[in-house]
């Protein structure tokens, strides 16, 4: 039947019993099959981990404006990586470090939600924000 329709035999299930074949345009199939997962790739959300780089002894009014640019990214929709890089003698003091990262958790409370607790990783200390969700 197929071939008198100029159309392809699928076997749709193969499993089953007795096998389940289907009459159809193959080529076709397979095209549609195509534009739904370019479709389905449109609507979905890229979510883009941003960074800022903060030295312990950043000064205050650099502190604010990398933490307005950190609030920008949150409403953007995307993850911000909080970086506080310690060089050479200031790795001795972070107790200052971590005064820092958490003055930026406090400034950010209310716009997002810590994903990683602040730590450490060689002279690097990190923490990464998520946007709160929305209701």
């Amino acid at each position: 039947m197929a071939e008198q329709q100029q159309l392809d035999l699928v076997e749709v299930s193969p499993t089953a019993v007795p096998p389940v074949c289907r009459i159809m345009d193959y080529g076709k199939f397979k095209y549609q099959q195509s534009k739904k997962l370019q479709e389905a790739k449109k609507k979905q959300v890229h979510v883009l981990l941003k960074e800022i780089k903060l030295r312990p002894k950043t000064d205050s009014h650099d502190l604010e404006f990398k933490i307005n640019n950190v609030k920008r990214f949150l409403e953007e929709g995307n993850k911000a990586k909080i970086t506080l890089v310690f060089r050479g003698r200031e790795i001795t003091h972070m107790d200052v470090g971590r005064a820092v990262i958490e003055r930026v958790a406090n400034e950010l409370q209310d716009v997002c939600v810590i994903e990683n607790q602040p730590r450490v990783e060689g002279r690097n200390m990190y923490m990464i924000v998520a946007p709160k969700p929305k209701k």
